[in-house]
Order: structure tokens, then sequence, then C-alpha cells
């Protein structure tokens, strides 16, 4: 998301998190980054494989998601959490629920569409695909939002994305997501309130 530290502006023209710096080479967009440092460090193949056709399958899931997963899942947690934190007044409950229908929606699409019958995204293995999914869909877990109880083929999903990265790994880099509520806690600067507060409400219109 957008950031107003003076940090952020040098790494990233669009002043936007999160941000590479590799030497003299700067690069924004999560997304970018990760197909970056998969080519650079000669990454094994499934994660964005060689073969066009695989390859491109991970392309056409990156392609869908950011206008679907990430257009929802993550407003769950700006709901419940961040934009409470900021404001220091609860959403109405009408909204989480707008979310959410948005949500089951791309679910759906991303059981039938994308999943189908395999293993991961692509086929049986694991790709970049199925990463960027998780780290999505693990936002509403973190938030008590559990997208995976009712969802049976979902749910296997995630624990084999689970079991092929590993579970410490796994859920080490899912921590802070899952850990959100603590924010609830903590003292905020009034002026970066006032600062963020109506940028968190704009991303929810």
């Amino acid at each position: 998301g957008p950031s107003s530290s003076e940090g952020a502006g040098k790494v990233s023209l669009l002043k936007k998190v999160p941000a590479l710096k590799d030497g003299d080479f700067t690069l924004a967009e999560c997304t970018a980054i990760l197909l970056y440092l998969s080519r650079k460090y000669n990454t094994p193949d499934h994660w964005y494989p060689s073969d066009i056709q695989k390859r491109a399958r991970v392309d056409e899931y990156l392609s869908w998601h950011h206008a679907n997963i990430r257009a929802s899942a993550p407003k769950t947690m700006w709901i419940k959490v961040l934009i409470p934190l900021f404001t220091g007044q609860p959403l109405p409950s009408e909204k989480l629920q707008e979310v959410m229908e948005g949500l089951s929606t791309s679910l759906k699409q991303f059981e039938e569409r994308f999943l189908q019958d395999k293993a991961f995204i692509i086929g049986s293995e694991i790709s970049l695909a199925d990463l960027v999914a998780i780290v999505e869909l693990m936002q509403p877990v973190g938030v008590g939002c559990d997208i995976f109880e009712d969802r049976p083929r979902l749910r296997e999903w995630r624990r084999r994305v689970e079991d092929a990265v590993g579970k410490e790994l796994f859920f080490q880099a899912h921590e802070m997501i899952l850990n959100i509520k603590e924010l609830s806690n903590i003292q905020i600067d009034p002026q970066l309130k006032e600062q963020l507060a109506p940028v968190l409400m704009k991303m929810l219109k």
C-alpha cells in the first residue's frame, strides 16, 4: 500500500510498499518483485516454470488475482482492525458482509476455474501463484473470518501449500497476519492517524 515515509520514496518511485532495493536497482509491486527474485536466484523450476504454457498459467492466475482475491480479502483486515485502529470508530457490519460476499464469489471462481481437481493452481507442484494466493487468503483468517472452514477443496489446498512450504516456515511467514488483532492494543501517533485514516477509507471505496 501507499507509504508516506521518506525511505519508501527513495526505494519506490510509486512510494508504495513492498519495494525492493538490489544494489542500485529498485523495484515496486509485489508480483514484479517475486518474478525478479525467482529469475535472479534461479529458483527451482516449479516456482515459475520454464515450460511456456505452465508459465502462462502462473501469469494468468497472477493477472486475475489482483482484480479478484486481492480486491476483497485484505479489506477484511482493514474493516475489522486497521480502520477502527486509525479512526477510533468501528465500521458497520454491513460493510464486512459486502466484502465477504464479493470474496465468496472470487473463491468460487478460484476453486472452479483455477484449482479444479488439481493439487495446486497449475498442477501437481506448488508455484508462485499458490504463494500469492495463500498470503492474501490468510488475511481474513487473521481477523476471525475462516474462509476455509466450509470449503473442503480450498482447505485441502491450503494444507498442501503448508506441507510444500513447511509448516514452521508457513506460520512464521504468516505470524504478523495471524496476530494482527494485537495491533488493537497499540498507541498510534495522532499525526499518523490523521494522515492514514483517509487513505484507508479511500481504499475501501
